[in-house]
């Protein structure tokens, strides 16, 4: 799990959490189809490893998350290879929110057309100051293509998502926040400070719970409300069979803290 194992990507590994940065900074670290094949590879990565707990994404330097997808590749394409492309990149983005683990999207700047899409496909976002996320595609006479018409709805709701998808306009972090697209914003200066921290009190939490609660979110989210609950029955019963389970009770019981094996 190292830097040298990709072109476009960064990715490392410290006590439970990974990092993985999109480092093309001399294109504002936009999206392409080799960074999509690398993104997808690392997601699996990180999300399959056991001594990562929380994943962090984010992109190079201090002016861009992902400024969208590489214009001047997608310029080129005709229309087989861009649902082609739209496919790679929506996979690499569904490998990471299928991760049975916490996926935080530190967002350090421009977060538009697929880096808003990215960071969208993310668990969590925390936010820079200097922030802007937007889906501006209809400016080039495109839509966006990785999501960014389903997941926005999902998030901010139908309404607010058209606006932002057929105005192209882009909005600031507080903003992003007050609509319910960001969940934390933060100075920018101590963004990566803040990230840790966000990821230290994800990693204090069982890990087992935490995977059981994103499967209850996000597959619950499209079934009925009756069947969604079933649902959330049924694995509230199976973390009763987690060591995990047994470990914080006790520990809420003998006035301590837990200490969770992930199990």
């Amino acid at each position: 799990m190292t830097a040298s194992s990709y072109e476009n990507l960064l990715v490392s590994a410290s006590e439970g959490v990974a990092w993985i940065t999109v480092h093309r900074p001399d294109k504002l670290n936009a999206l392409d189809r080799r960074t999509a094949e690398e993104l997808a590879r690392a997601a699996r990565l990180v999300g399959e490893d056991p001594r990562v707990g929380v994943i962090l994404v984010t992109g190079a330097g201090d002016k861009a998350f992902v400024a969208g997808a590489d214009i001047e590749e997608l310029a080129a394409m005709g229309p087989s290879e861009a649902e082609a492309f739209s496919r790679q990149l929506g996979e690499a983005l569904r490998a990471l929110e299928r991760a049975p683990k916490p996926v935080v999207a530190v967002v350090n700047g421009f977060a538009l057309g697929g880096g808003c899409e990215l960071a969208m496909a993310c668990h969590l976002r925390l936010a820079a100051d200097t922030a802007r996320f937007g889906q501006p595609e209809v400016g080039l006479g495109l839509i966006p293509g990785a999501g960014g018409t389903q997941r926005l709805a999902r998030l901010v709701g139908r309404g607010r998502a058209l606006h932002l998808v057929l105005t192209g306009e882009a909005v600031d972090a507080e903003e992003a926040r007050r609509i319910g697209l960001v969940n934390r914003v933060v100075p920018a200066a101590r963004l990566r400070e803040e990230a840790a921290a966000y990821a230290a009190q994800l990693l204090s939490k069982s890990r087992s719970a935490l995977s059981l609660a994103l499967e209850a979110v996000y597959e619950g989210a499209d079934l009925p409300l009756e069947r969604a609950l079933r649902l959330e029955s049924a694995l509230f019963g199976l973390a009763f069979a987690t060591e995990d389970m047994r470990e914080g009770t006790r520990a809420f019981l003998e006035k301590r803290k837990p200490r969770f094996a992930g199990k």
